[in-house]
């Protein structure tokens, strides 16, 4: 059992052992139960595992924080299947959930959006808000977007214009090689990069173009064979969980000396296989923010995490989406999906790490400050490094908000 579910166990217990008489504010406290759907199993566990530990933790924070609202984290494993993920959600439901958060798998979030929809259209009197920490396909804010729906991490096509603007300043860039994941996600990553590199860096020549099946690929080497052949200098990839720790490593045995632009390089496992590469300040990230940049009230957040969870935060989008979650409960005076939804739209709050946040009403996307990050051996000024490696990510570059905000096509179907 973790530290965290025997802290939320030792709280039921102590609950149990007193009267009415004693407890009678803790009773009146109204408990809201969220539905974690994430892989817990097969190659995707460890990245769906880190997720639930950052909204474990943030229930506990929450907890601590303010006595409207109990908030209790139940958790599905979804194998990354759409199928699957739409039988946890029936089950978290069912469970009294009225919250339910997925993140890893746009395909899976596709399913989840439109069961969401569907559910709250028959079962009025129990409505459910979702909150997506990391499905990143574009439609889902756009012809997919769903009212009850809202998004924490910037969409693909927002974190593709922050990296290839930062790319587009790098001339030592010529030869650009795209390895994705075979499915929604992974499609938009190398058909926006080809888009945005044709219009900000025309010089760039796409020497390769590749799609892998999710998360079944257990040898990256003939891959690599392929980029090392093309005389690529960059590789661009959206991969994930293994696919990207695989590749990473399959690259740094081969020798590969190509510079990685990547979403997702600081998920779990990943520092540690960079880091075995040798390959120092080669490999990149865009993300809403690492834990060396945060000012000294986000390093003490890092610090504590750090020490309950046992691993870093590599989801600081959990800790917008708990905090405006709360902030439009306590808004609406109720956990109830129909008064939650009318705040949550209307979310302004500053993000973990950056200057501004908001939710747009538009299409339920939350906009923050962006960031790219290169790892490396740490240096005088940085706190934290990751997995032990002795090495941190660095900034070195940043899109403010107002710079992240790429127009809509979401015509939002609102409840009458």
């Amino acid at each position: 059992m973790t530290p965290i579910r025997q802290a939320l166990r030792g709280a039921v217990v102590v609950l149990s052992l007193c009267g009415p008489s004693l407890c009678g504010a803790a009773l009146a406290q109204e408990t809201v139960k969220i539905a974690f759907i994430d892989p817990l199993s097969g190659g995707g566990a460890p990245t769906g595992e880190a997720g639930l530990r950052h909204f474990q933790y943030m229930a506990e924070v929450l907890n601590a924080r303010q006595k409207q609202f109990r908030f209790e984290v139940l958790a599905y494993d979804n194998k990354v299947n759409p199928q699957e993920t739409l039988i946890a959600a029936q089950k978290g439901i069912d469970a009294g959930a009225r919250v339910v958060v997925q993140g890893n798998g746009s395909s899976a979030a596709a399913a989840l959006t439109d069961f969401v929809a569907k559910h709250n259209e028959r079962n009025p009197n129990r409505q459910v808000v979702y909150i997506n920490y990391s499905a990143v396909d574009p439609s889902l804010t756009n012809e997919k977007c769903n009212y009850w729906h809202f998004r924490f991490d910037a969409n693909s096509d927002i974190k593709m214009e922050a990296l290839t603007n930062f790319m587009k300043t790098r001339p030592e860039i010529k030869k650009v090689y795209l390895i994705n994941q075979d499915y929604s996600f992974g499609q938009s990553v190398r058909s926006q990069a080809r888009a945005m590199l044709k219009a900000k860096r025309p010089d760039i020549e796409i020497v390769g173009d590749e799609v892998t099946p999710l998360q079944k690929v257990n040898d990256f080497a003939p891959y690599v064979a392929k980029i090392r052949a093309s005389g690529a200098d960059s590789v661009i990839t959206g991969n994930w969980a293994q696919d990207i720790n695989l590749l990473l490593k399959a690259a740094a045995e081969a020798g590969l000396q190509a510079g990685f632009y990547t979403y997702y390089a600081g998920g779990t496992g990943g520092p540690t296989v960079v880091r075995q590469t040798g390959l120092a300040h080669r490999v990149f990230e865009v993300s809403q923010g690492a834990a060396n940049e945060g000012d000294a009230a986000a390093q003490d957040f890092e610090a504590a995490f750090r020490a309950r969870t046992g691993i870093g935060s590599t989801y600081p989008r959990a800790f917008n989406a708990m905090n405006a979650l709360l902030t439009a409960m306590q808004e609406a005076g109720s956990s109830e999906a129909r008064k939650v939804a009318p705040k949550l739209e209307q979310a302004r709050l500053k993000p973990h790490i950056g200057s501004e946040g908001y939710v747009r009403p538009d299409d339920h996307q939350y906009f923050q400050t962006m960031f790219v990050h290169s790892f490396g051996p740490m240096e005088p000024g940085m706190r934290f490094d990751e997995e032990g490696t002795g090495w941190g990510w660095k900034m070195i570059g940043r899109v403010e908000t107002k710079d992240t905000v790429l127009p809509t096509t979401c015509r939002m179907d609102r409840p009458s």
